[in-house]
């Protein structure tokens, strides 16, 4: 009788190991999943971004100017012009209905991703987005946030960034200029000291984003490399 009984219960712990594992696997392989999209769409934005932007681009190379209009990424013709370089831009790329004003790369982190016009809760959730400020490579301070998601993604790894490691940023222009980081600290939430700064009339960029327990802020400071 007790063994009959020890053996239900082995059973019994064998059936919930075999469902927690199935459940692991299953949820891993649709985080996968979802990441693998997500990075192929984010991947064909940035080449429309690059295919329509005008002019040179510093620091060698040229690009195109086209239009086209394919899956989640549209190239709108809208007339715009870039105050701030003087160049003139008429073509616009919307990436899944976002505005794209441009291109951020951290190579320290692998980070490659697409800078949104605005930061709302709908746009975040497709990539990085400006907050507040004088907009991509100006002079003043710019605020760009993104989400800490445990997939990795977006500025999930912004953590590892230390002084001196570079950010370049890409404009509609095609203007590509690379910041230098020169503050990393965590704050509160209530915080907002870091959005509006004088910048002595340099170009410089904040990047903020929660720490992984989402207590805190993580806050980036860089300005451009002289």
């Amino acid at each position: 009788m007790i063994n009959s009984k020890y053996n239900k219960i082995l059973t019994v712990i064998l059936i919930i190991v075999v469902i927690v594992i199935f459940g692991l696997l299953g949820f891993w392989g649709y985080q996968t999943y979802q990441r693998y999209f997500q990075q192929r769409d984010l991947d064909k934005a940035l080449n429309e971004f690059n295919e329509t932007i005008t002019g040179p681009i510093i620091g060698g190379g040229t690009v195109s100017n086209t239009e086209n209009q394919s899956g989640n990424y549209t190239v709108i013709d809208n007339g715009v012009t870039n105050n701030g370089s003087g160049s003139s831009q008429s073509n616009v790329v919307t990436y899944k209905g976002f505005t794209v004003l441009g291109r951020m790369e951290i190579p320290k982190i692998d980070l490659d991703l697409p800078v949104l016009e605005r930061a709302t809760k709908n746009s975040l959730e497709q990539s990085i987005g400006v907050l507040m400020g004088p907009g991509l490579n100006q002079v003043g301070n710019t605020l760009i946030v993104g989400h800490n998601y445990r997939n990795g993604t977006f500025f999930s790894r912004n953590d590892e960034l230390e002084n001196g490691d570079s950010i370049y940023i890409t404009d509609n222009s095609g203007t590509r200029i690379e910041y230098e980081i020169y503050n990393v600290y965590t704050t509160s939430s209530e915080d907002v000291s870091y959005m509006t700064r004088e910048t002595a009339g340099k170009r410089e960029v904040s990047l903020s984003t929660c720490t992984d327990d989402s207590r805190y802020r993580l806050i980036i400071w860089a300005s451009e490399k002289e």
